[in-house]
């Protein structure tokens, strides 16, 4: 019996750090370093490390340690359209006033 072997450049994903411009480009900030708790496994991680499935007509990030959709980016003409229903919370850092 054979295996086949995947490739990096044959991973269905990509890390987090894909949705870094694209969400940079709506909010004006990086938000890779925000944190997402899974609404499916109750684990916070830094947006940079979810799984960012990114052959599609938007972006869709999954949970790597439960694989639930945490977030969906898909931007149409003139606007775009963030879904965090799969996200309990959001954590974003605040600059030192």
């Amino acid at each position: 019996m054979s295996t086949t072997n995947i490739g990096a450049d044959d991973a269905p994903w990509v890390d987090g750090n894909a949705l870094a411009g694209p969400l940079g480009e709506i909010i004006g900030t990086d938000l890779t370093v925000a944190e997402l708790t899974c609404a499916g496994c109750r684990m916070t991680r830094p947006l940079a490390a979810m799984r960012v499935f990114d052959r599609a007509p938007g972006l869709v990030a999954r949970c790597p340690g439960c694989e639930d959709v945490v977030m969906r980016l898909v931007r149409t003409t003139g606007r775009a359209l963030v879904d965090l229903r799969g996200s309990l919370v959001v954590s974003l850092p605040v600059p030192n006033a």
